[in-house]
């Protein structure tokens, strides 16, 4: 889940958690993986529940921008391929999932 609006870096993993909880009406708790961005769009938080703690992770882009949707009040889910496109800093809009279909019949 990515919050769609910037948020104060300054805040910590309970910060965070009560965004998720107060905020995005979310429990931070579930092991769901919630990305906020920064007001400047070179940095990311993620915060997610591993079952014994919250882990929080900080990334950074030295030269470029991560691409983020449109700033809007909210939050947007990704699927996996998206997120790991964000992470890596590179456009998650142009990650598609694979049409699927069962295999042709052999004669």
């Amino acid at each position: 889940m990515v919050a769609t609006e910037p948020v104060d870096f300054r805040k910590g993993h309970n910060g965070l958690a009560a965004l998720v909880q107060n905020h995005l009406h979310k429990d931070p708790f579930t092991g769901t993986v919630y990305v906020f961005r920064s007001k400047r769009a070179d940095r990311l938080k993620l915060l997610y529940w591993d079952g014994s703690g919250l882990v929080m992770a900080y990334k950074r882009l030295e030269d470029h921008l991560f691409k983020w949707p449109a700033i809007s009040n909210g939050m947007m889910r990704l699927n996996h391929a998206q997120f790991e496109a964000l992470f890596a800093g590179l456009d998650w809009r142009k990650v598609h999932a694979l049409e699927v279909r069962p295999p042709a019949a052999a004669e």
